[in-house]
């Protein structure tokens, strides 16, 4: 029977018993179904087992988009070259409906160091905050085409359990909905607190691209393998 509170999600398992899980978050205006076809495309073996969970955000109105109703993870209340202006009681929020998916893979016999986040622009700033801030240690974190929504909370709330937690982040040269100077800035962010990060830009706007998953793909076989060898 499925948990009420949690948020709806889509499900992927790359083979029987999962041991590991990829909870993965959606952008701005998204739904969970739209990362859905990288499964297939990240080229993992086939022994490992792993859940990929597409989460669904809530709809909430979006001041920065007019007060428009739409999938969000939290309220943006103005978009500008230094940053994003955001509730950061939203950001609580997303953060404490990531960890009841986090304590839900922990039930289902998945330990938090087994655990992936990985998130695309708006979903990605919920897998850096929630990721960094976490109390149990996580395998990994994945932020796609993504900023720091909040540095002061991340820094206040920062826990020793994930100062070493290894990040793929991955940025567009050509995106031109989170300038890339918001993506390095998380990154310099992140070097300067000590935490190992793989960088990479791609040629690309505010998207994905097949070179880019395989990358990743490749990163999460690295976290993946070494644990079940």
């Amino acid at each position: 029977m499925s948990n009420p509170s949690l948020l709806p999600a889509i499900e992927i398992e790359t083979a029987p018993n999962p041991t590991h899980s990829v909870i993965w978050m959606h952008g701005l205006g998204a739904d969970g179904s739209d990362f859905v076809p990288v499964v297939p495309e990240l080229g993992l073996p086939g022994t490992l087992a792993v859940r990929f969970i597409f989460p669904h955000a809530p709809s909430i109105p979006v001041t920065c988009n007019a007060g428009y109703v739409m999938p969000a993870w939290y309220d943006i209340y103005a978009l500008d070259e230094a940053g994003r202006r955001a509730d950061e009681a939203g950001i609580r929020a997303s953060r404490e409906a990531i960890r009841a998916l986090i304590a839900r893979e922990n039930a289902r016999g998945v330990t938090s160091d087994r655990i992936v986040l990985a998130g695309f622009s708006q979903g990605g700033a919920i897998a850096y905050t929630t990721a960094l801030t976490h109390p149990e240690a996580l395998a990994g974190v994945v932020a796609l085409s993504t900023y720091m929504p909040s540095t002061g909370l991340i820094a206040g709330e920062a826990t020793p359990a994930n100062a070493a937690t290894p990040v793929f982040a991955a940025h567009g040269t050509d995106d031109d909905v989170v300038p890339l100077a918001l993506g390095t800035r998380a990154r310099d962010f992140l070097i300067a607190r000590g935490q190992p990060v793989a960088w990479h830009t791609y040629r690309m706007p505010h998207s994905v691209c097949l070179e880019e998953i395989a990358d990743i793909g490749g990163w999460l076989r690295e976290r993946i393998e070494g644990d079940v060898q």
